[in-house]
């Protein structure tokens, strides 16, 4: 029984441990958005933002609340960023491209970009990978190792000529899969 309950203990330390070391690699990243962080605790003012504007969770590890137009997903436990995210609505092309160029701006090229609909900027441990880096890994089959994703993805066709009178959605999200795994349930 005492060996039982101590490997429980042990695993639960070890996982909070793997967290925490997680969340400051995600956080030494700095990937930013209207001044939150990804992986960071959230500052003061942002806490106090937090409480002015709740929004529903669908776990009880997390709570999420609106900036703006800004969604932030936080560790209720840590009061760390897990995921922001930001909706548009019936966007014109132009307005399409105007969102994808404040990403460019804020994160630079992209790692990859898909069908003219989905742009991709990833991390690794250290820094963002170029998008020669991803081509390299794809070629060879050996997949990067991806911390941090800024992923844009629009209904309609960014940059295609024929497509200028085009309405449609548009989302980006910005998020670590490793991190989102420690809530699996969000």
């Amino acid at each position: 029984m005492a060996i039982c309950l101590g490997l429980f203990l042990w695993t639960g330390f070890s996982a909070a441990g793997e967290l925490a070391s997680l969340f400051r690699q995600v956080e030494n990243l700095k990937i930013e958005r209207q001044g939150y962080l990804l992986g960071a605790p959230l500052t003061q003012v942002q806490e106090a933002v937090a409480a002015k504007n709740p929004m529903d969770a669908a776990s009880k590890k997390v709570f999420k609340f609106r900036d703006k137009n800004l969604n932030i997903v936080a560790d209720r436990a840590s009061r760390r960023v897990l995921v922001l995210f930001e909706q548009f609505e019936k966007l014109s092309q132009h307005k399409v491209q105007e969102k994808v160029g404040e990403l460019f701006m804020a994160y630079e090229d992209p790692t990859i970009s898909a069908h003219d609909k989905v742009v991709y900027w990833a991390w690794g441990k250290t820094a963002k990978f170029t998008a020669a880096q991803f081509d390299r890994a794809k070629e060879k089959k050996t997949p990067l190792a991806i911390i941090a994703t800024v992923k844009f993805n629009s209904e309609i066709k960014i940059m295609e000529k024929k497509e200028t009178a085009a309405i449609g959605d548009a989302y980006f999200i910005i998020s670590s899969d490793p991190l989102l795994k420690f809530f699996h349930d969000i």
